[in-house]
């Protein structure tokens, strides 16, 4: 009998050898570790990190054995993955993956559950490497946002991350030693527990809600519930990816279905290496290339904020929705997405990391009152760039100061791998993102043991003690 898509899923994660993994792929699956735990580090004073380690104590558990990055604070593996998935997207900073961001949801549960029960190096990469390419692959075969239709953006009615529950799961059910039959059952509760999607009402109501387009932690929290009930012998619903007309795709609200992307190739063919993008700046992607541009001309022309006339800007087009456009921050979360104010801190050459939510930044009187002076359009260009290649994200500025103009255009903004060479972010620079980003929380050799770590996390036969360099305690 032909195996359902959950069981195929199934199979491909719990029979993915370390040994089988191209090297490429398990170096990706390092950087995304490194990135995420230096974002989560970077946050632990945000209201979101804040909330979120606050709300793993109420989670409890008599066991502390997972660690909650950058502090000293251990927790049970449900409480630790829940803290952990807030503070990596409490910042906005970290990675970008088909259907969206996959990190923040992913890896918090697998590090909590490897930590926990001492899986080694290896596993702990196979699994991460296994949840990137699954959620990569429903990215691929669901809505996305920035759809083209007719020659005109065509954003879905209906979108989410929620789809990333699979391969959160099947990280854990990995770990956890599942067998395929197993793990099936797991995969099949996931998609019948899956949290709904609502980033398109998050989009059109401002001031935004703080828990963002999915809260990280608690998609973690659905993803160990659905490990855990599979394993204790629950039965899931193993035809729900299968079913277009009752199924996963109909009741998670995909206008589009294409289940021969989840499948085609899989555990031959990786996807979510050449596709995997890491942000510069604590800001929603849209605005990054802008910002690429209107820092080189300031720097290169010594502009002065006050100097600024006029500041326009030409985006993506599905960033004219509310909680782009809005000009009112109420919370320091609102600056990640307000496109004027985004704009205004780049412009003040403040070092992107965790300060452009600094309060004193973020309310700064300079930084308000430049606000007023930038607008914004949609780039004209935008639909066709799209199509001739999916990285592109076509920006042009056009600053006026001195009673001069300046004219800056990027068609592609560092940290994607994309035609320019350039664009793309080393592992160096992401080393170096993390130094920035561990900066005041961890000490300097912590941080340095904690990056040649995940360098060579294979090494490790259990990964507790490379974990717990994440956190201020001891070790």
């Amino acid at each position: 009998m032909k195996k359902t898509i959950v069981e195929q899923l199934a199979a491909f994660a719990a029979t993915t050898t370390f040994e089988s993994l191209p090297e490429a792929v398990v170096m990706e699956s390092k950087r995304a570790l490194l990135d995420s735990i230096g974002c989560a580090v970077a946050a632990t004073g945000e209201p979101k990190g804040i909330a979120g380690v606050e709300y793993a104590r109420v989670l409890g558990g008599s066991n502390p054995e997972s660690t909650i990055f950058g502090t000293n604070q251990r927790a049970s593996a449900i409480g630790a993955a829940f803290a952990n998935g807030e503070l990596v997207s409490a910042l906005d900073m970290d990675a970008i993956l088909a259907p969206g961001h996959v990190s923040p949801y992913v890896i918090p549960g697998a590090v909590a559950i490897g930590e926990s029960v001492g899986s080694s190096g290896k596993e702990l990469l196979a699994s991460l490497a296994i949840a990137h390419e699954m959620s990569n692959r429903f990215g691929k075969a669901m809505d996305n946002q920035r759809l083209i239709k007719d020659g005109k953006v065509s954003p879905p009615p209906v979108f989410g991350y929620a789809s990333t529950i699979f391969g959160a799961t099947a990280a854990i059910a990995r770990l956890q030693n599942q067998s395929s039959e197993t793990t099936a059952h797991s995969l099949g509760i996931a998609g019948c527990i899956s949290p709904v999607n609502s980033q398109i009402a998050w989009f059109e109501h401002a001031p935004s809600s703080t828990i963002k387009y999915l809260m990280a932690g608690m998609l973690a929290q659905q993803a160990f519930t659905a490990a855990y009930m599979g394993k204790l012998g629950h039965r899931g619903d193993l035809q729900v990816l299968d079913d277009s007309l009752y199924g996963y795709p109909r009741f998670i609200g995909s206008t589009r279905w294409a289940p021969e992307q989840l499948t085609l190739n899989l555990g031959s063919q990786w996807y979510f290496p050449a596709e995997s993008v890491y942000k510069p700046y604590p800001h929603c992607r849209i605005m990054h290339a802008m910002m690429d541009c209107v820092i080189k001309v300031i720097q290169e022309h010594s502009i002065k904020p006050d100097e600024i006339e006029s500041l326009k800007v030409y985006v993506e087009g599905i960033a004219e929705r509310p909680c782009w456009l809005n000009r009112k921050i109420e919370h320091v979360q609102d600056a990640q997405f307000s496109m004027a104010h985004g704009m205004s801190v780049a412009a003040h050459l403040i070092p992107p990391g965790k300060a452009w939510q600094d309060p004193k930044i973020v309310y700064d009187p300079s930084v308000m009152s430049l606000m007023d002076r930038i607008t914004t359009e949609v780039h004209p260009d935008y639909a066709k760039a799209l199509t001739g290649n999916a990285a592109s994200r076509p920006a042009r500025i056009e600053l006026r100061a001195r009673g001069q103009n300046f004219i800056e255009e990027k068609n592609y903004p560092k940290g994607s791998p994309s035609p320019d060479p350039t664009t793309f972010m080393t592992n160096e620079e992401l080393a170096q993102k993390f130094r920035n980003n561990a900066n005041g929380v961890l000490t300097k050799d912590k941080t340095e043991r904690l990056i040649d770590a995940v360098w060579n996390l294979e090494r490790f036969e259990s990964v507790a003690s490379a974990i717990s360099l994440a956190g201020t305690g001891n070790g």
